[in-house]
């Protein structure tokens, strides 16, 4: 059985499910508990198990990773929400000089079984430092897991298995796509954590991306494929780390590849993919990868963002580039 849902309303499951299963689970964060999040994500949850369980912090985000770093160490298994994506940065030393290292620091004998949750990405009209999309700054640093699902069913089975995990995940959630409904089938058993997943079969071009993004490349397809291109749509899912195996076996078939992300393009996750499957497909490739992202900029105030961001028309000028070599 499966039931329609939103993916705001998946990921609210999916915590109550691990509350319910293990009662080393916690939630802290700022206002998730009576308020349920700003984007009421973690509704409901305060009052059905307690403020013991879901905590409402203090707002100090440096305090907040480095409280579930401690609790970690204890054996709980601490789910913090970062309230914004911008908010992050005071918590960039705990998660990067702490959280990543302990287990290396440790030679094993130490995990930190962290969830790091963060609403990311442009699209809703907010106000500096509420758009922001800093995956690439996490999948740079070792020892830290990154990942972002694009639909509900993922967003429930994929926070199921980052809470499961024995390593720090960087959870980011795309807030444009809070509210878009697809079926969840909770007692499914779900695929590997970091597999990438093809969403629309095709043969002229692949399309990679990852969360917010792949929606607009099933759109994009939808609109190629109305001029007779036939293009393939790949989820990526798992920023660090990449399934690289999978988008070289999509690459092989498409022989092109077209990388799409609302993070800027410079030093992007977007350039890592492409050097790396240059490496493996040379001989495949009829041409270069391309990468479609924001600009090597601050984010714009919301009347400009529309500009900032990969569109329609930006990607399909970019399919139509790659298929005219």
């Amino acid at each position: 059985m499966a039931d329609k849902m939103a993916l705001a309303k998946a990921i609210n499951e999916s915590l109550r499910h691990a509350l319910e299963s293990d009662p080393k689970v916690l939630i802290m964060g700022e206002d998730v508990g009576k308020l349920g999040g700003v984007f009421r994500v973690t509704d409901g949850l305060q009052k059905d198990f307690g403020e013991s369980r879901v905590i409402d912090t203090p707002l100090a985000e440096s305090g907040i990773v480095g409280t579930a770093i401690g609790l970690a160490l204890r054996g709980y298994r601490p789910v913090v929400e970062i309230q914004f994506d911008g908010f992050v940065f005071p918590a960039y030393d705990q998660i990067v000089t702490q959280l990543a290292k302990m287990h290396a620091r440790s030679l094993g004998k130490v995990k930190l079984p962290v969830v790091v949750r963060i609403p990311y990405g442009g699209g809703i009209g907010a106000v500096e430092h509420h758009s922001e999309s800093p995956e690439s700054l996490f999948a740079h640093v070792a020892g830290l897991k990154v990942v972002s699902p694009s639909n509900a069913s993922d967003a429930y089975w994929m926070m199921q298995q980052a809470i499961q995990s024995d390593d720090p995940v960087i959870f980011f959630e795309p807030k444009r796509r809070y509210w878009d409904k697809g079926e969840v089938a909770t007692e499914a058993i779900p695929g590997p954590l970091h597999k990438a997943q093809v969403v629309r079969e095709g043969t002229d071009l692949t399309l990679a991306a990852y969360g917010p993004m792949v929606k607009l490349c099933q759109e994009v397809a939808d609109a190629a494929a109305e001029e007779g291109k036939n293009l393939e749509v790949l989820d990526l899912r798992s920023v660090s780390p990449l399934d690289f195996d999978s988008i070289q076996a999509s690459v092989e078939k498409t022989r092109r590849l077209v990388v799409v992300h609302e993070a800027p393009v410079f030093f992007g996750s977007g350039a890592e993919i492409a050097a790396r499957i240059t490496e493996r497909c040379f001989y495949h490739l009829e041409a270069p990868v391309l990468r479609v992202g924001g600009y090597h900029a601050p984010y714009p105030p919301a009347r400009l963002e529309e500009e900032y961001l990969p569109n329609l028309d930006r990607v399909l000028d970019a399919v139509d580039r790659s298929l005219a070599y």
